[in-house]
């Protein structure tokens, strides 16, 4: 029997699998909207604010918070994992749907840039990286709607760094735990501090660069956009009637700013955040130190362009 080419797209079950998925994708993004209603109090002002508080409860070490940075971040997961699964909905041997087109030019796309960017060793890698940039660019790209950007909270960038942290020891370790830590007093005893401190300061660089550049973008559109509001009051005084308290001068150019700080820069930070991840955990091997210790086991050497290993 020979495999169908193309799914079949108009029976019912395939229709009900598609409304589901797209369902999925749309519907905790809708979740939070309405939360971001009912829990954002009235203000006058710049509207410069961190995440809404949903929940609290006191814990033994300190106060458990459920805030709108944790809740848009299983938000933005969701949505992901519905837009992968529906991409996929209907895989057969040769494409015969636009969307398992786009989906194999991410998969091809992904696997290009992690073998690249860190060598054949680590081309496994690729799902974690595209999970990585998929769940910092959509993050940042939900300020769109109006949404608190999880990137904009560092305890979330931060998790991910140290999420990063983690690897980059696991394979620094490769060599063994001992050359790890003689590796601390090279060049000389004396750069120990220093070195231990540039351990610890990559993790660290990494959340807040993230961070950074997608907090300071809505705090400088915020401000140009209640700058704009006042001169528009000022200038366009003498219009008559309801025309001189509209913020006409806000036309066109927050949307402008919109562009570059939300989309330009949240997807590039998306793109940085991976590009770190993969050239840290690639030169955090140490092959020569991981080769000597397989060679004592018998086992075949193993290099950046070696996937077989």
């Amino acid at each position: 029997m020979t495999e169908k080419a193309t799914p079949d797209v108009k029976s019912s079950r395939f229709k009900l699998v598609d409304g589901l998925l797209i369902a999925m994708m749309v519907l905790p993004i809708l979740a939070c909207m309405v939360l971001k209603i009912v829990f954002t109090p009235k203000a006058e002002g710049v509207p410069i604010s961190g995440a809404l508080v949903f929940w609290q409860t006191d814990a033994p070490l300190m106060p458990l918070y459920i805030s709108e940075s944790q809740v848009n971040s299983w938000a933005v997961i969701i949505s992901v994992l519905g837009l992968c699964l529906y991409l996929t909905h209907g895989l057969t041997p040769r494409a015969g749907l636009k969307r398992q087109l786009a989906a194999e030019w991410i998969v091809e796309q992904c696997e290009k840039l992690v073998n690249g960017n860190m060598g054949g060793f680590f081309s496994e890698w690729a799902p974690f990286i595209a999970a990585i940039m998929g769940l910092s660019a959509f993050s940042s790209l939900i300020c769109l709607l109006g949404l608190f950007s999880p990137t904009g909270d560092v305890n979330v960038t931060f998790g991910w760094a140290i999420l990063v942290f983690f690897l980059i020891m696991y394979y620094k370790f490769r060599g063994g735990f001992w050359n790890y830590f003689i590796g601390l007093f090279k060049p000389i005893p004396l750069f120990a501090p220093m070195n231990l401190i540039g351990e610890i300061s990559t993790p660290v660089s990494m959340a807040f660069r993230h961070y950074g550049n997608v907090l300071s973008g809505s705090v400088i559109a915020a401000l140009i956009g209640s700058a704009l509001t006042g001169l528009s009051k000022s200038l366009l005084s003498w219009l008559p009637g309801v025309l001189s308290d509209m913020p006409l001068l806000r036309v066109g150019l927050p949307a402008v700013l919109s562009i570059y700080f939300d989309v330009f820069s949240g997807l590039m930070q998306a793109f940085i955040f991976a590009i770190l991840t993969m050239l840290n955990i690639a030169e955090a091997v140490p092959w020569d130190d991981w080769n000597v210790r397989r060679k004592k086991r018998k086992l075949p050497e193993v290099n950046r362009e070696n996937p077989a290993a």
